[in-house]
């Protein structure tokens, strides 16, 4: 007899690689659903007797589906897998209803480890039971055609989906190893987005980016890297709005003049740059070597902070990630920019986490 599994998560490689990471020899049969509601509707359909949840995707996130699951008395086991591991977040998780809490990308041991504590498997029946084959590319359910799906995210011009796809899910571990950090540090609970990847004209940098703010003052530091023959910079933004809260945050005493407002902006600079650019190595499996942080701009319009920077490429391959703090109007915005030559290595090296899948 074989269980339902159903694995929701926005990213191609990341649901092939949770399928992978099924017990050897366990029975199932696999379904996949690209966001949240395909989620909810796969587990009506009877797809998901364990769903494998994924928390930051499009259209409805996972807190939103075990919400649902909870509201509306769907008959599912949630093992949540998920880049954000934030201590806050497994707890989220666990009263919402989920069993259990797995961090990305998954390990394959403590997956089945974790099944066999909860009695979802029992290893005698790999002993009674021939091995089944996981088909990764088994096709999704089908969804009714009156369901509301939304359109996918454009890739942008030359850029490979398969590469920009396994870009934003390395985008999205390191993004969540820097946000906990952040929110140990401050004792908050950052929100995550979903990584924005795009290969762009650098002359369009100014109005590329959606989720900051270009008519408040802002402030900004860099910060370059190489290692491999990619090469990049790291851009950290922060609202001057922002500063109060923050230094609030970071329990600085005494007046908020230029000196303590550069110590919060580099403060939050080494936390976030440092922690996404040890992760994107360690993932890719090479070593990135990181010049000092040079502030970039003071007090002035994100456009012209992106005027400066990368004045030298024709186009960028570039990485949006925005932090939020919730109950606080902090925002955070971590911008990564690739020169166009580091393309090439950068798909090498992604490759060899591709072509495990």
């Amino acid at each position: 007899m074989t269980t339902p599994v159903l694995i929701c998560d926005d990213s191609n490689m990341a649901r092939k690689q949770c399928a992978r990471s099924l017990p050897d020899g366990w029975p199932v049969d696999i379904s996949f659903a690209c966001n949240g509601e395909e989620g909810v509707a796969g587990i009506k359909a009877g797809k998901a007797e364990l769903l494998l949840l994924d928390l930051n995707m499009p259209v409805m996130d996972g807190y939103e589906v075990l919400e649902a699951i909870r509201k509306e008395n769907l008959e599912t086991m949630v093992v949540v897998i998920s880049g954000d591991i934030q201590p806050e977040a497994r707890s989220r998780v666990k009263k919402l209803g989920a069993i259990d809490f797995i961090k990305k990308p998954v390990d394959k041991q403590k997956l089945t480890t974790m099944l066999l504590e909860y009695g979802i498997i029992d290893s005698a029946q790999f002993d009674s039971e021939p091995p089944a084959p996981i088909d990764a590319n088994a096709p999704k359910f089908e969804i009714p055609k009156d369901f509301p799906i939304a359109d996918s995210e454009p890739t942008g011009p030359d850029l490979d989906p398969v590469l920009r796809d396994c870009l934003q899910e390395i985008s999205n571990v390191a993004m969540g190893q820097a946000g906990d950090l952040l929110a140990r540090l401050l004792g908050v609970f950052i929100e995550l987005p979903i990584p924005n990847v795009n290969l762009i004209e650098v002359s369009e940098l100014a109005m590329a980016f959606g989720s900051v703010e270009h008519f408040d003052e802002t402030s900004g530091v860099c910060q370059g890297f190489i290692g491999s023959g990619i090469s990049g910079e790291a851009l950290l933004l922060l609202n001057d709005s922002n500063f109060g809260d923050m230094a609030a945050l970071l329990n600085y005493s005494g007046e908020l003049n230029d000196n303590a407002e550069l110590e919060v902006l580099m403060d939050i600079a080494n936390i976030l740059v440092g922690a996404y650019i040890k992760s994107l190595a360690e993932q890719l499996d090479l070593h990135f070597s990181r010049g000092s942080p040079v502030v970039l701009g003071r007090h002035c319009q994100v456009d012209e902070l992106l005027k400066i920077q990368n004045k030298n490429w024709s186009r960028t391959l570039t990485i949006e990630i925005s932090y939020s703090i919730e109950d606080y109007p902090v925002v955070c915005d971590l911008l990564l920019f690739f020169s166009e030559d580091s393309l090439a290595p950068l798909t090498h090296h992604a490759s060899y986490l591709m072509d495990e899948l």
